[in-house]
């Protein structure tokens, strides 16, 4: 048995206990599960770094995950186009049993091993995509099989499990184990190891991020103004990028075409919309290096 499904003798009589000690109880145990993911803080380094690296080249990100692993896996995969705007086809969560299993158990798929294998194959994975698998047992049959198989095709792998020495951690190519124990409702892996697997993919995919030059001086600068609220705080963010008086920032965010790269690039380097795209392109979409004083784009260069 895994440690995630042992009891603890410690919570033996739980239903006993006034609510003041429940909460103190499982509030310790999402803090503890807080700290196994700091243990793995290195190798999720190493995740990021790797991932950075294939996504770069054209890849997609592709989660793998059943029941709560599964639906804590395709929250992080929904969060990256509000937040990034990364388009929703590079962004892939198979989750098993389908659609339906996202708000409601389907029984035995998660011990289905030819269905990851198949959505995958359809996929037509490449050395540039980056596949997640995520189980708190670490040894889900639908998250193992797809795991072996994308690795076999030479994607990156990680695995996210909270039980080492697993038969998922060891399908991948990095494994990053934040063990969290015993649940104090014994195997309800939606409390400690739900926590910890969440804290791991939102750390994860923001590192991605960052490293790929979406984030600017802590902001969300390729994030779509898709209403007002987002319209709003989009203003702000230009007219701080760019150190302008919030009335410019809104008519360069309207010049650009509601990008907030392009229009800090105009307002900072004092060029056209075509002219801030190429050098964002010659900069690798890194806005530090679009607006750094003296960088060119290479079609000026080359004039």
């Amino acid at each position: 048995m895994t440690t995630t499904e042992t009891a603890s003798s410690r919570f033996r009589e739980i239903e006993t206990w006034d609510s003041a000690e429940m909460m103190d109880a499982m509030i310790e145990g999402q803090l503890a599960a807080i700290a196994a993911v700091r243990s793995q803080a290195a190798i999720m380094a190493q995740a990021v770094d790797a991932a950075a690296a294939r996504l770069e080249q054209g890849g997609r990100l592709i989660y793998l995950g059943a029941g709560t692993s599964g639906r804590i896996a395709t929250l992080d995969a929904a969060e990256l186009l509000p937040t990034f705007a990364w388009p929703p086809e590079r962004a892939v969560s198979l989750m098993a049993g389908g659609s339906a299993a996202y708000t409601q158990s389907i029984e035995g798929a998660e011990d289905d091993t030819e269905a990851p294998v198949e959505r995958l194959a359809a996929l037509g994975l490449t050395g540039d995509d980056v596949v997640i698998g995520v189980a708190a047992s670490g040894r889900t049959p639908f998250v193992r099989a797809g795991l072996a198989h994308a690795r076999a095709q030479g994607a990156l792998t990680v695995a996210v499990v909270n039980n080492a020495g697993t038969a998922v951690a060891g399908a991948a190519e990095i494994a990053i184990v934040p063990e969290t124990g015993p649940e104090v409702l014994a195997g309800s892996t939606r409390m400690k190891a739900g926590t910890a697997q969440k804290a791991v993919l939102t750390c994860l995919s923001t590192g991605i991020f960052l490293k790929m030059g979406y984030v600017y001086r802590g902001r969300m600068v390729e994030m779509a103004p898709s209403n007002a609220k987002l319209r709003e705080r989009a203003v702000e963010m230009i007219a701080d990028l760019a150190d302008v008086a919030p009335d410019i920032a809104e008519a360069a965010l309207r010049d650009g075409g509601d990008s907030i790269k392009r229009a800090v690039v105009m307002l900072k380097r004092g060029v056209t919309p075509d002219e801030a795209d190429a050098l964002l392109v010659d900069a690798g979409g890194r806005l530090h290096r679009a607006i750094a004083p003296g960088f060119q784009a290479q079609s000026a260069s080359d004039a």
